[in-house]
């Protein structure tokens, strides 16, 4: 029986709390009238306690979840705006923090603001969460500090953040499709595999036929799968974790992204979302007064694609011995257009390789924004001649040997 915690009023009308064991409430209030007592609230002993345990591994686990790049851009936004108004960096700093609903977030932001209330730079205070924070961020405050353009820095930023989480959001959109197509297919092959198959392996045993070697095949997988689930799920998890260690190789990396840029499609998507995060990115740094050499280190960090990093930390050595960018991009033809280099030659001629820059972006987020939206009506046949194999495998593979028995009689 549980036992109670209560609070109870006497016949003085004082409240009186201890505890007391009982099956339920009603059989409580009974035992306390007996008493004298009338029973006002109960709560089961150690309750109260579990509630709040419980509640504290719920907030932890939210603190341990990932800042999204929208919170980000708008702290940048609303930051610009505040220093803008002419609030302090520390005041503006515990607004935010205030208003924003990430604990984590939040946690950070305070942090942060303690960090510069104790005489801390804003970049050196951001410099101690680089996952929050990347390179880029912290580079351009610094520069936006030293400049005292702080403001107009937080709001490039912000605008950076907005262009990459909408060509992250195009590209997402449009891979959405033909990733519920695979997923719903695998999920549809391994019930076939586990309610279908073993019951035509039945059949086959019992009547004794030989068998072709795709139906062995196929009968040796639902088997596995019957008889050993959860091993199986180990397995995929295994394999996932294994594969994701083997690509962090570097040689391995270089590999894989050197046949990506070689697929048809994809190929001409990847070139065009690298050139178009190089051009903003680096149009952003150099507008906010950051060198060109440690820009392009930065910006390297920034790309996906290891070809497209090493090609501009071999430009940033290249530029340190006194060649333009546009002559150091120029012998990378696989990797980059001819419009690339070639605006970028102009705008280095001209001074204005910032502004050429963000005209470059706009345009290559244009081409991906059309590619994507078409991506699903080109794709779609490709997926349908690729589900139309599977199951032909299938069906042949389990009809095949009923014909053979049909043609036995």
């Amino acid at each position: 029986m549980p036992s109670y915690i209560y609070i109870a009023k006497n016949k003085k009308g004082e409240n009186q709390t201890d505890h007391a064991i009982a099956i339920n409430k009603h059989e409580l209030a009974s035992i306390l009238r007996n008493q004298g007592l009338v029973l006002i609230s109960a709560e089961v002993a150690g309750r109260k306690k579990e509630i709040s345990y419980y509640l504290n591994i719920i907030k932890r686990i939210k603190e341990l979840g990932t800042i999204s790049l929208v919170e980000k851009m708008m702290f940048s936004r609303h930051l610009s705006v505040m220093i803008n108004a002419g609030l302090s960096l520390n005041k503006a700093l515990q607004i935010l923090a205030q208003q924003t609903k990430s604990p984590k977030f939040k946690k950070i932001i305070s942090q942060v603001e303690i960090s510069v209330s104790q005489g801390k730079t804003f970049s050196e205070s951001l410099k101690k969460y680089p996952k929050v924070f990347s390179e880029l961020y912290v580079n351009m405050i610094e520069v936006g500090e030293a400049g005292g353009n702080l403001s107009e820095v937080l709001n490039i930023l912000a605008e950076q953040m907005k262009k990459n989480h909408e060509l992250i959001s195009r590209v997402r959109g449009a891979m959405m499709y033909p990733a519920v197509i695979v997923i719903a297919m695998f999920g549809i092959g391994i019930l076939m595999m586990i309610m279908v198959v073993p019951k035509l392996t039945e059949v086959f045993e019992e009547l004794k036929v030989e068998l072709p070697l795709s139906t062995r095949a196929i009968m040796f997988i639902s088997s596995f799968l019957k008889d050993n689930i959860f091993l199986g799920i180990i397995i995929a998890i295994s394999l996932f974790f294994a594969i994701k260690l083997i690509t962090r190789n570097k040689e391995v990396r270089r590999a894989l992204h050197g046949i990506y840029l070689h697929l048809p499609i994809f190929g001409s998507l990847i070139r065009k979302i690298n050139s178009a995060r190089l051009s903003r990115t680096l149009s952003s740094l150099i507008e906010s007064g950051v060198p060109i050499t440690k820009s392009l280190e930065v910006v390297a960090g920034t790309l996906s694609n290891i070809h497209f990093k090493e090609t501009l930390l071999d430009a940033t050595k290249e530029i340190q011995k006194g060649k333009k960018l546009s002559d150091s991009l120029n012998k990378y033809e696989n990797l980059y257009t001819p419009m690339v280099i070639q605006m970028i030659g102009v705008g280095e001629e001209t001074g204005s390789l910032s502004e050429i820059l963000k005209n470059l972006a706009d345009f290559y987020e244009e081409e991906i924004d059309n590619v994507t939206k078409n991506m699903s009506s080109v794709l779609e046949p490709i997926l349908m001649v690729f589900i139309g194999v599977a199951v032909g495998f299938f069906a042949i593979s389990m009809i095949q040997p009923m014909y053979s028995m049909m043609s036995g009689v």
